[in-house]
């Protein structure tokens, strides 16, 4: 008998539908059995009949009973579940063996020395850039102002493009900072590196394709192609970065760092890029030229670009991770409008579309002159730090007992030992003292090169100077 508990806080209607279907899930109303007729049960229980009424369109909505104009509302024709097959279900399908994904996560976690959870004091990250609260204030500004300005068609579904507003922002920079001249159909917004070298993989390559990267080199770009199913193949880096002879005659495409190598730090040689143009050309293959931090030069303008060389064979991964803030996570790919229209296809069918309130707040920023001003600002800061970083590793003794690289650009420098050096024993030495390092074991897929990849965007001058020589009493 169905009752009702008054001290339930629950709607009486729930409590009587739950124990309907108690009673026929576990067969105490067996299938095909006449329901007591609404009114009848309304008296029986104490409620009233409109109360019986929803919890007997509620069971006939979920499938627990069915009706009929002459023979009344009977239990449905229900199948008992037993108690084993209860237990399987409850443990659900057990995912698939994924050996590639879980290697490549490890990589990863490696790379960015995730498994490390001990609090350091000084932390030379090469993966963050600089933020202080000025930024954030800006970037708040702009979320508020955007969102007080979009109407209720931004909430439609986008254009996998990306939000052409940002798309037209981004034109403007990279026409005036980077030389690019583009339209915006040949711009498309991605999540950020890793998301544009999937999207590309799927897009542009086929399962067992050989693809060329640099060793050492940016981990996350193998992982992604390896995890494609792509046929990874090193090609090792010298002091005129990428060395072209040793591309893969096989290649259908070469993963590159040209304006400041990923971990090692050299600028690619004009020679050296004249000649991968000419062989991406000859061979119709592509070439995605990563340009992650090259605004910040330290020595001379910016350097050019491959796509502004060659446009139809490169495809030119840009990321505001860098320039602004990891979090953010927006990117673009620039390329052909034949490759970019391929790359929105696969866009469109696998991801849609960015968030849009992300884009709208960017565009805002970028808009309204925030961006170059946080440009300028953290220029600024990374030029100091970038000083005190050479000058704290020759003063202290490493640069005579290491080799140094990659001062001219970007956010880290290589501080490199010999092939023998016991790389990792040293950073966890560090470690220890408070100081965390980057070895350059995780960068490097064949490569025996050895050394430390130091960042220095977020760390003060004074920490610099302090964890420089506290690194070189370790290990001098």
């Amino acid at each position: 008998m169905m009752k009702v508990n008054r001290n339930d806080k629950r709607p009486i209607w729930q409590q009587l539908l739950d124990q309907a279907i108690h009673n026929i899930t576990s067969g105490i109303w067996a299938p095909g059995e006449l329901l007591i007729p609404s009114r009848e049960l309304a008296h029986m229980v104490g409620v009233s009949r409109s109360t019986i009424q929803i919890v007997y369109e509620e069971l006939l909505s979920r499938g627990y009973t069915v009706t009929s104009r002459r023979g009344g509302t009977r239990v449905s024709k229900w199948k008992q579940v037993t108690e084993s097959t209860k237990e399987i279900i409850t443990d659900g399908p057990i995912p698939p063996s994924l050996p590639l994904l879980n290697s490549a996560v490890d990589q990863l976690h490696d790379w960015f020395r995730g498994k490390e959870q001990r609090k350091v004091e000084i932390d030379f990250s090469p993966h963050e850039p600089y933020l202080d609260g000025q930024f954030q204030k800006n970037w708040r500004q702009s979320l508020l102002r955007a969102s007080a300005e979009m109407d209720l068609s931004s909430w439609a579904y986008g254009n996998p493009y990306g939000f052409t507003p940002l798309r037209e922002q981004i034109q403007r920079y990279l026409s005036l900072e980077r030389g690019i001249h583009i339209q915006t159909n040949q711009i498309l917004l991605t999540s950020g590196a890793q998301h544009s070298i999937d999207l590309i993989a799927q897009s542009l390559l086929s399962d067992g394709d050989t693809v060329s990267v640099e060793d050492p080199g940016f981990p996350a770009a193998w992982m992604a192609m390896k995890y494609r199913r792509m046929n990874v193949v090193p090609v090792p880096v010298d002091e005129y970065g990428l060395v072209v002879e040793c591309i893969h005659p096989q290649s259908k495409l070469t993963f590159v760092t040209p304006s400041h190598q990923c971990a090692v730090g050299v600028v690619m040689s004009e020679p050296r890029r004249q000649q991968l143009l000419h062989k991406a050309v000859q061979e119709q293959s592509w070439i995605i030229e990563d340009d992650y931090d090259s605004e910040f030069r330290y020595r001379g303008e910016p350097l050019p670009t491959l796509i502004s060389q060659e446009p139809n064979n490169t495809l030119y991964l840009m990321s505001f991770s860098k320039m602004i803030a990891p979090g953010i996570r927006i990117s673009a790919i620039v390329g052909s409008v034949e490759a970019i229209a391929q790359l929105a296809r696969v866009q469109e069918l696998t991801y849609r579309h960015l968030p849009i309130m992300d884009q709208l707040t960017l565009t805002h920023f970028i808009k309204n002159g925030h961006f170059m001003r946080h440009m300028r600002r953290v220029r600024n800061v990374y030029r100091r730090r970038h000083e005190a970083m050479t000058k704290a590793i020759m003063a202290s003794g490493l640069g005579e007992r290491f080799t140094l690289s990659g001062v001219e650009t970007g956010l880290h420098m290589l501080l490199e030992a010999e092939e023998s050096y016991d790389e990792e024993t040293v950073t966890e030495l560090a470690l220890q003292k408070g100081i965390r390092v980057y070895p350059l074991g995780p960068y490097c897929l064949e490569s025996k090169r050895k050394g430390w990849v130091l960042g220095f965007a977020k760390v003060d001058e004074a920490s610099i100077e302090q964890g420089i020589h506290r690194l070189a009493e370790l290990i001098l």
